[in-house]
């Protein structure tokens, strides 16, 4: 509150003029308190900080495995190859049947102690014994490529088929030569896979385990055989 002089001996001129400067610094006073800042209230209560979403979201849990290494590969079981080696002409092998038993020197199945089987084939024309011999040579070229290159002669086994298995109609549907069919069955089909188990040793196995099975089913004791009548005595 500001206090205005009433001193009736004050001139009225001057009086005038304090009226006038106590009125302006009022208005300065009240100016000076609008623009600072509004004083807090002490009776509001504090404001806590909430956390965001991003602050307490834990972390995605990971399903990758730590105790697998980066570009670690899984060990796979070797897997069986087959091939076909074709025969144009004759039996000697083309620069082309060469490349691909070269690629079959690098697979994996190679360096299995698995036997090489080597099918050999011809088409229809000529008879039936020249076909075997056909076979059977073509057949004879691949396992010598392949013992001239480091595999084991014991793991090849040479199989003639002659004409018995074409891919392919030796003759078109007229009776004419089918220049093509018999061109894709002069072929040499390899195969390197695990010996399959002979019929017989399964057959053994399979009436083993019958057998068992039943014995270990039937339960007591076998009756016992029916008793012969007693022979009559000799009369006297």
């Amino acid at each position: 509150m500001i206090a205005i002089p009433t001193d009736s001996r004050l001139p009225q001129p001057a009086l005038r003029t304090a009226i006038l400067a106590l009125a302006a610094l009022g208005l300065g006073a009240c100016d000076v308190r609008q623009d600072g800042a509004a004083e807090p209230d002490p009776t509001a209560s504090p404001v806590t900080a909430q956390p965001s979403p991003a602050d307490t979201a834990s972390p995605a849990a990971s399903i990758m495995r730590d105790d697998l290494d980066e570009g670690e590969a899984m060990d796979l079981p070797t897997q069986p190859v087959a091939l076909t080696i074709p025969f144009p002409n004759g039996a000697d092998l083309s620069p082309a049947a060469e490349r691909m038993l070269a690629g079959i020197l690098q697979e994996d199945a190679m360096g299995e102690p698995w036997p090489v089987v080597l099918q050999g084939h011809t088409d229809s024309g000529g008879n039936d014994q020249a076909n075997l011999r056909a076979s059977r040579a073509r057949a004879e070229a691949v396992a010598a490529w392949l013992v001239e290159r480091g595999v084991a002669d014991d793991r090849i086994e040479v199989v003639a088929f002659g004409e018995q298995n074409p891919i392919a109609p030796n003759a078109l549907p007229d009776g004419s030569a089918n220049e093509e069919g018999r061109r894709r069955n002069r072929r040499v089909e390899l195969r390197i896979a695990p010996p399959a188990a002979p019929a017989s040793t399964a057959a053994d196995e399979t009436a083993g385990a019958d057998a068992a099975a039943t014995g270990a089913a039937v339960t007591g004791t076998p009756p016992a055989p029916p008793r012969r009548p007693a022979a009559p005595d000799n009369e006297t």
